[in-house]
């Protein structure tokens, strides 16, 4: 699982614009394709990157580095600062504020965009990014939303997947085999920021039976796909 979550009421564009690189939320809006709010979604990934994986993605205003945490000072800084969002005390405006760091919108590639099927009474609305893991930063689980850490190649977990030695989401799965399609993490990042496009949203369809239990959960290009219904009602 990628660290992720919602968006945050002080992550939107009248708290946040003055401190993204790169990005308006009139850009970032027309490449979702929502009326208004899209850098949001950009602040959010970065927000949520940081708090659950400890990966800060901003540089210093200063210097226009990434954030180090080579100092121990520095990092145990940070981790105070991690330790104060997670509990609502700090958000990452304040931190921006605090620090005199820019955040890295310019740098976070938008890979993809998934909705949850018509019928289950919870759906999700997810967009993907993709961006490069500083140097400088050793991520970190918050033993919280997210519990354990491993760095695997994309090919090698979803070997694991396959053989039913590692569970995923079928968003999961799509976006490691997005990055396991390209050579090296730069050609992968190039890709998605580079070409500035808004990928399809993909609309996976379930089929319940008379009990109201899912049964099978079909993606665009399987067999019946088209023919099934959008909506199920899902017990």
């Amino acid at each position: 699982m990628f660290p992720g979550g919602k968006v945050d009421d002080a992550d939107h564009a009248v708290n946040m614009e003055p401190w993204c690189d790169g990005r308006t939320d009139a850009s970032s809006s027309g490449l979702l394709q929502v009326p208004a709010g899209g850098l949001s979604v950009w602040v959010a990934a970065i927000r949520e990157c940081f708090e659950e994986a400890g990966v800060l993605l901003a540089r210093n205003t200063a210097s226009d580095d990434i954030i180090s945490f080579d100092d121990a000072s520095v990092a145990a800084r940070f981790s105070a600062y991690r330790d104060e969002m997670n509990a609502g005390q700090l958000d990452l405006g304040d931190l921006c504020r605090r620090e005199d760091l820019r955040l890295i919108t310019d740098a976070i590639g938008y890979v993809s965009h998934w909705i949850t099927p018509i019928g289950p009474p919870r759906r999700f609305d997810a967009r993907f990014f993709i961006a490069r893991a500083p140097q400088a930063q050793e991520p970190l689980h918050d033993d919280n939303e997210t519990v354990e850490s491993l760095w695997v190649r994309p090919s090698e977990a979803l070997d694991r997947f396959r053989a039913g030695n590692l569970a995923m989401f079928p968003p999961t799965a799509a976006n490691l085999e997005f990055l396991a399609d390209h050579s090296s993490a730069d050609v992968a990042l190039a890709s998605a920021v580079a070409h500035g496009k808004t990928p399809p949203a993909v609309h996976p369809k379930v089929k319940a039976n008379d009990d109201g239990k899912v049964v099978v959960t079909l993606f665009p290009g399987d067999g019946g796909y088209d023919a099934a219904p959008d909506y199920e009602v899902i017990a």
